[in-house]
């Protein structure tokens, strides 16, 4: 679990370094950037799960502001958001970001279902 815990360190730390060109990229630096903290405590046997769990608080509550648009894209038929983002389609950052937030979430998550896992030879 170290070496997996030290891989996902590090692609959360990537996660945070390739924002810093986003419209708002401190929010996204420390969202990214905890989430690879937390990985890296847990890769040195430390797992603080109150801080994850407030961690994914933090970001269930943020999705849930996001919701209503990122439900409007589905709606619209789920048009590429890979394209750059122009003022007539706002819903390319949302929808971004609401995915943003699930992977956040997703490696939060992770690390609490693993850390309450006893450690197997």
């Amino acid at each position: 679990m170290k070496i997996l815990n030290w891989i996902l360190a590090i692609l959360f730390a990537l996660f945070a370094a390739v924002q810093y060109n986003d419209p708002d990229p401190f929010q996204w630096i420390l969202l990214y950037g905890g989430v690879a903290v937390f990985y890296m405590l847990a890769a040195a046997g430390r797992v603080y799960r109150w801080a994850v769990w407030a961690w994914l608080v933090w970001i269930v509550i943020w999705a849930g502001l996001l919701l209503p648009e990122f439900s409007g894209w589905i709606q619209m038929g789920t048009p590429s958001i890979v394209e750059s983002m122009k003022t007539d389609k706002p819903y390319i950052e949302f929808a971004r970001e609401f995915l943003g937030l699930l992977i956040a979430a997703a490696g939060c998550g992770w690390l609490l279902w693993r850390g309450s896992r006893p450690a197997t030879a």
